[in-house]
């Protein structure tokens, strides 16, 4: 499941699809697209340890499964649920999609 990237607005939007055809097309370096990718894109969220505790149990399910469902290792669930690792990137997002949807939708 590829998930789609979130704009700051809908004029960001179009200002990184004509970005991206310009890098396609090797108008624009990846360097300078990367840029447009920092402007343009909304950063990964920021989810503390009780907010993932919350969206775990919330789910109904303990942190092995969780891990499983996040393509991850139960150790790091633990660490981000004790606030001794924070999730970044992919695994921010993830959260992201579980908190809004469910966990229905990774199946």
């Amino acid at each position: 499941m590829a998930t789609q990237p979130q704009f700051k607005s809908d004029a960001f939007e179009a200002i990184h699809r004509a970005a991206s055809s310009l890098h396609r097309s090797g108008a624009m370096n990846k360097q300078t697209m990367r840029e447009f990718d920092e402007m343009c894109l909304t950063a990964a969220p920021h989810f503390d340890a009780q907010a993932i505790v919350k969206i775990r149990t919330d789910a109904k399910v303990s942190q092995p499964v969780f891990a499983r469902y996040l393509n991850t290792s139960t150790s790091t669930v633990q660490k981000w649920e004790s606030g001794a690792k924070q999730p970044s990137g992919i695994a921010a997002r993830l959260l992201q999609v579980v908190q809004k949807h469910g966990l229905d939708v990774l199946t």
